[in-house]
């Protein structure tokens, strides 16, 4: 089932060839989390979301509140009666016709989900190695911070991981830093700071980057500082993990020669987790 402009139906039966969001990537999308019926960090979803409609010059209809928001995302994950965690993508794409120049900057969008196994974030002990993406980079400007449908770079890095037995590879700007994971944030602990790049090198804005920023700025023994990480700080850090809503972290084991740690992260998930049950 799927959520196509408020109305529950089987599928969305959307026609692709005058279809902006497939034809240009005229499309941005959060990817969120539900858990029992309520929607994980909504308020920082829907901001973002609203922030990426008026910086790609989408329209924003006047009924498109957080409450008008969330209401749509629940009443697909309704239809999920037995399952109690789920992901749904909310994508918003530009509708009409025209060529690079639209006809209109009125917006359709799509809910749809699917159901997770695990319920709370963890913390995995497995072997996870990573390597650098080399054959295409980030360029630093505000685009790249945003969830548009364009993850070319993402999917050209998922196969080349793929095919070359890794579990993931970092991506580098234009000026040769590391920013992020293919679908992830990246953070990096060296000593008693804790590193992740600025928005400003190019990364995407996460809403679970965010969230643990938040947490590790309250911990005791721990700094957080937002700066640019070069490839040669990976072999120099006591532990590196990737950050996303939907995995939670997910800790790096291996970097070439060098193995990490996952002692901090684990910490930060169990935090993150006591914040979900509060909440």
């Amino acid at each position: 089932m799927v959520n196509f402009n408020g109305t529950i139906q089987e599928s969305a039966t959307v026609a692709i060839e005058n279809n902006r969001g497939f034809l240009f990537g005229d499309a941005i999308f959060e990817t969120i989390r539900v858990l029992n019926n309520k929607v994980l960090f909504l308020e920082d979803h829907y901001f973002r979301l609203m922030a990426s409609m008026r910086i790609c010059r989408m329209e924003i209809p006047m009924n498109f509140t957080m409450e008008f928001f969330e209401s749509q995302i629940l009443s697909l994950v309704e239809t999920f009666e037995n399952d109690k965690a789920l992901r749904v993508r909310f994508t918003v794409y530009r509708k009409g016709e025209g060529f690079y120049l639209p006809k209109t900057n009125e917006i359709d969008y799509l809910v749809t989900a699917m159901p997770l196994e695990q319920e709370l974030y963890s913390v995995s002990d497995q072997a996870y190695e990573i390597e650098l993406f080399k054959d295409a980079y980030i360029t630093k400007q505000l685009v790249s911070t945003l969830k548009t449908t364009n993850k070319m770079i993402a999917i050209m890095g998922s196969v080349f991981a793929a095919e070359n037995g890794y579990d993931n590879c970092l991506v580098l700007n234009d000026e040769k830093n590391v920013i992020e994971g293919l679908q992830s944030n990246l953070f990096m602990l060296m000593g008693g700071t804790l590193i992740t790049p600025p928005i400003t090198d190019g990364c995407l804005n996460g809403i679970m980057r965010k969230q643990v920023l938040a947490i590790a700025s309250k911990m005791e023994g721990i700094t957080v500082v937002e700066k640019s990480i070069s490839p040669f700080d990976l072999q120099k850090a006591d532990e590196l993990f990737l950050t996303n809503v939907v995995i939670g972290l997910q800790s790096v084991t291996k970097y070439r020669k060098k193995s990490f740690e996952n002692k901090l992260a684990k910490e930060i998930v169990g935090r993150l987790n006591a914040l979900i049950r509060l909440n």
